[in-house]
């Protein structure tokens, strides 16, 4: 996706533009460098299946633990 960095919000943040004037913030720290107000920037993200999976069974696996009938 596309954006455009609109402004910035003190040093943390960046306000950026897609689809037609909505925005969203964005870490500034995720920027690059010497991105400035105006730039067009490309955003990407992705689904990590595997780390998806190993959390999902963390999850599942601390619920077990507490929802054990101990009776």
């Amino acid at each position: 996706m596309r954006c455009i960095i609109d402004h910035f919000v003190g040093e943390q943040w960046a306000v950026l533009e897609f689809a037609g004037r909505q925005v969203f913030d964005f870490p500034r720290a995720l920027l690059p460098a010497d991105a400035v107000e105006g730039d067009v920037v490309r955003v990407a993200t992705e689904v990590d299946a595997a780390e998806t999976a190993k959390r999902r069974r963390a999850v599942e696996a601390l619920a077990s633990k507490l929802f054990t009938d101990e009776s």
